[in-house]
């Protein structure tokens, strides 16, 4: 991974490479960036650089043994920790219970393959179920563990945490102490879009980088310069994905949203107070795993912000896909004055809140499709 494989960024690259050349760069990295931003791909190539045998002035050489290593990311000085599915029960103190799958081969895949996904990117890419990621504290004494072993090739040897936010409570307080004092040149790199999510007493430890989301520019000649898509469609996708690569993706493959889809015809159920439908989705729904569920309410929370912004006649700071804004506008003008749409986002707001909390989908979603429909009643026409 490479420095010039992310487009833009000068500044960010240059404070980071500077730290290196001056000896200036602390031993815990926080990489936190808006989702989309390249935080991930950031801290990989300043891994590389550390690892490579003739850095350059700007990049790592890209040739030497180490850097074809990183390339495919099997360095074996570089480990990886990550959220998996299972977690923190007593089971996980069972010293006889069997090693769950090693799951570091499909990480390397995802972090080459999708570099700017999410958890729900990697959700899916595990084909994980109903489950809740969780890095364990069985994670938290294999980070401590690896650690205490010597490096492989006598120099740096680094352990990158992804999605942090993540960590057992108890996982993350094993940490702290090896944070304060590592072995000698060994590097975290804690990489998130939630630092709010963290544990300050790891925050206080660590030197932080924020990378911010890429500018529209940078966007738009990332997507020419790969041949991902015709300029004219560059020229749209880049203001609509607002600096967030992985949806500037989701645009240029044209996929549909399917979870405005759903929140569409899921809305003109609740209104119409179609038991037997809003049953078959309350279904449909609870049989999805947690972080699907969560995205699903978050896609309802943005059809609603899209809908405060056409009757605002911002139209210029929506995002949604041009297919979606028939709806949207007629949601907002057939159905939803302000004070309905302010009734259903904290509809919605709340209902993540509880999801999070282990709520039953199956009522929590129940629940809400009946407290949507009372907040639409008053309507007179039906959104197409």
């Amino acid at each position: 991974m490479l420095f010039s494989s992310i487009p833009g960024l000068r500044e960010v690259k240059e404070k980071i490479i500077q730290a290196v050349k001056t000896n200036h760069l602390a031993h815990a990295l926080l990489f936190h960036g808006p989702e989309g931003s390249p935080n991930l791909k950031m801290a990989l190539a300043l891994a590389t650089y550390l690892h490579c045998q003739n850095p350059g002035e700007e990049d790592p050489c890209g040739q030497c043994p180490s850097c074809q290593k990183m390339a495919k990311l099997v360095h074996p000085d570089m480990n990886f920790a990550f959220p998996v599915v299972g977690g923190d029960s007593k089971d996980d103190e069972d010293p006889n219970k069997e090693k769950k799958v090693d799951l570091t081969a499909s990480f390397r895949n995802f972090a080459l393959s999708i570099p700017y996904g999410n958890t729900s990117d990697w959700i899916y890419h595990n084909g994980f179920e109903k489950k809740q990621l969780n890095i364990s504290r069985s994670a938290g004494r294999q980070i401590i563990k690896t650690l205490s072993l010597k490096s492989f090739e006598g120099g740096y040897k680094i352990m990158l945490i992804w999605a942090p936010e993540y960590m057992h409570s108890a996982s993350a307080n094993s940490l702290l102490k090896i944070l304060e004092e590592p072995p000698e040149k060994t590097v975290f790199m804690l990489v998130t879009s939630s630092p709010e999510r963290l544990l300050t007493t790891i925050l206080s430890r660590t030197q932080k980088i924020m990378v911010r989301a890429f500018n529209d520019e940078e966007v738009m000649s990332h997507l020419l310069s790969d041949g991902l898509c015709s300029r004219e469609a560059a020229v749209q996708i880049a203001p609509l994905a607002d600096g967030n690569m992985r949806e500037a993706y989701r645009m240029v493959d044209q996929v549909e949203d399917e979870n405005t889809v759903l929140i569409r015809d899921w809305f003109r159920a609740c209104f119409l107070l179609d038991i037997n439908v809003i049953f078959e989705f309350v279904d449909k729904f609870s049989g999805k795993d947690k972080e699907s569920q969560k995205s699903l309410l978050l896609s309802g929370i943005n059809v609603i912000r899209e809908v405060m912004l056409d009757k605002s006649k911002s139209t210029e700071l929506m995002r949604s896909v041009e297919s979606d804004r028939d709806f949207i506008h007629k949601l907002g003008v057939n159905v939803l004055n302000e004070e309905k749409l302010s009734g259903i986002y904290e509809a919605l707001n709340e209902s993540h809140y509880h999801l999070e909390r282990n709520a039953s989908a199956k009522i929590l979603f129940s629940d809400l499709s009946f407290r949507i429909h009372r907040i639409m009643k008053a309507s007179e026409s039906v959104p197409s």
